[in-house]
């Protein structure tokens, strides 16, 4: 997790946003507890702070490129930095 204020409301919104354009089964992992991608709440209980190690898993027909897009956003740190 790049951005400096880690994965607060404001990117969390921009992921699930994002992540209900696919009809991909998508999700983040974090230490051991994995979170669905078009879940605020439950993105945000994976509480990264920046620095934190986050792994994106999509399954499904439009799996490849739901992790192109979602990675883009995270390079882009949200549009924050």
């Amino acid at each position: 997790m790049q951005n400096k204020y880690g994965l607060h409301a404001r990117p969390v919104t921009l992921i699930v946003k994002l992540a209900l354009t696919f009809t991909s089964r998508i999700s983040f992992e974090r230490g051991g507890t994995a979170s669905d991608a078009k879940s605020v709440m439950g993105l945000l209980l994976l509480a990264a702070e920046q620095g934190a190690e986050l792994t994106l898993t999509a399954e499904g027909p439009d799996a490849e490129e739901a992790v192109e897009a979602l990675e883009r956003l995270f390079k882009d740190k949200f549009g924050e930095d």
